[in-house]
């Protein structure tokens, strides 16, 4: 619970006297103090938070702009961020076009929608590649700390790997809430140290804090893992995808989204199905075999499942994208696919953390043998075209355009609840989250200004 966000939600609307009872009443459910002591403490948030709303009315006009957030009034959960469907696609572009702002350059950067970002450092000899990702814990294996550990770390390292990058280092950011109890920690490290034993890839920095320090209590587990990676050869980004390439994909089984479904739906055994490093092993197969800097391009099935990944790649590139339904569904892990179909839960539109290869046809059958031979299945998915979308071919050879949904494939009952729907408003929601962009990168600008004008 944010005590600080409850606060502040209604200390406009709340008598001071009401609001401090209020909130002592919600901390004691989860601290085991006596009356007094959550009276003193919800007086000290209400205390706080009054002195900060003073800024208002300091005078300092430019400071009280850089403390004003530019509201698109669009909440995470309408617009659907971190669902993985075209709400959140659409949040991570206007993200990019910030960081684009900068006139900082990379070779590969978020503009991109890729799956890590690529600077070249120059050499008096060769040029070399450092790729570097991070991605967040899965939100639902807060009480499964070990499986998030281990889940986040594969999946980072998958976001070098289908850069073209060798992975070299791992580093954690965790943060646990204020009641969480301290083995949580533990458990996750260890998670996260399983795969790098498994890969030789070190742990070899982090962070360890509180989640929202004394304003969040309950014992919340949130947190973010990152590796970097290096490479002699250019980056196997989705802009690299060409008309006459091949699709190739590995089998997979999942990671943090299956297992939470396996979980939250009472599939238990298919979380083992998940515990693996396939992905690992075919990137090496590749970086051993001397084949990255042929392959076109490289990504993990993760971002809204192949629906997004491909929509994806074909809104960066131009290219179209034909698939072969049938080829797509072998090569998801059986006990995966039977839980899939079960529930209900499209297989095209959830992380089942497949390696998909776009690569010339002359090198196809070698990538394939390459693969193979580490003991990962693989084959041919289907081909790029020039027809500019994606598409889906089924057996009889009727086609269907492979479009995102507004959120990934619900997987759980919440989700379910919640549904995939497109909001009537989408439209003006993205208006208003396009004027909050520009008031961010507004506001950069301003204090960029002030800095290089009132620096020594």
């Amino acid at each position: 619970m944010d005590i600080e966000g409850f606060v502040r939600s209604r200390i406009d609307t709340l008598d001071e006297k009401d609001l401090r009872d209020l909130l002592a009443t919600r901390i004691k459910d989860y601290k085991d103090i006596n009356d007094e002591t959550s009276l003193l403490m919800a007086q000290s948030v209400i205390d706080e938070v009054s002195t900060t709303l003073k800024v208002k009315t300091s005078g300092d006009e430019f400071l009280k702009e850089i403390t004003e957030i530019p509201k698109a009034n669009v909440s995470m959960g309408k617009m659907g961020v971190g669902s993985r469907g075209s709400g959140d696609f659409f949040v991570h572009r206007r993200i990019a076009e910030i960081v684009s702002s900068t006139n900082v350059s990379s070779e590969v950067n978020p503009q991109a929608q890729d799956d890590g970002g690529v600077v070249k450092i120059p050499s008096n000899q060769d040029d070399f590649y450092i790729t570097t990702a991070v991605d967040g814990v899965h939100s639902r294996l807060s009480d499964y700390p070990f499986l998030g550990g281990f889940h986040v770390t594969r999946a980072t390292l998958r976001d070098v790997c289908v850069m073209g990058a060798n992975p070299v280092s791992i580093l954690s950011d965790l943060h646990l809430a204020d009641d969480g109890d301290v083995g949580k920690l533990f458990d996750f490290t260890a998670g996260v140290c399983t795969v790098c034993e498994l890969v030789d890839v070190p742990l070899v920095a982090g962070s360890t804090l509180r989640v929202g320090g004394d304003m969040v209590i309950g014992d919340r587990l949130v947190s973010a893992v990152g590796s970097v990676g290096v490479s002699p050869y250019p980056p196997t980004a989705r802009k690299g995808a060409t008309d006459g390439d091949i699709l190739l994909m590995t089998e997979g089984a999942g990671g943090g989204t299956i297992t939470t479904t396996a979980l939250y739906n009472g599939y238990f055994d298919v979380v083992w199905d998940t515990l693996n490093v396939s992905f690992i092993k075919a990137s090496n197969a590749l970086f051993n075999n001397d084949l990255i800097k042929d392959i076109h391009a490289m990504t993990d099935v993760t971002n809204g499942g192949l629906r997004g990944d491909a929509h994806e790649i074909s809104q960066t590139t131009g290219v179209g994208l034909e698939f072969y339904n049938d080829k797509i569904n072998s090569l998801v892990s059986t006990n995966v696919l039977n839980m899939l179909e079960d529930l209900n839960i499209d297989p095209l539109g959830v992380s089942t953390d497949s390696l998909m290869l776009i690569v010339p046809p002359e090198i196809s059958d070698e990538v394939i043998k390459s693969v193979s031979n580490v003991g990962v299945k693989i084959d041919q998915i289907g081909v790029v075209d020039n027809k500019a979308s994606p598409r889906l071919v089924e057996e009889d050879g009727s086609e269907t355009t492979l479009v995102p949904q507004f959120r990934e494939a619900a997987y759980t009952k919440i989700k379910k609840l919640i549904g995939d729907t497109t909001p009537e408003d989408f439209e003006k929601m993205k208006e208003n989250v396009q004027k909050a962009a520009q008031e961010s990168i507004r506001k950069k600008e301003k204090v960029i200004d002030y800095i290089l004008k009132n620096s020594n």
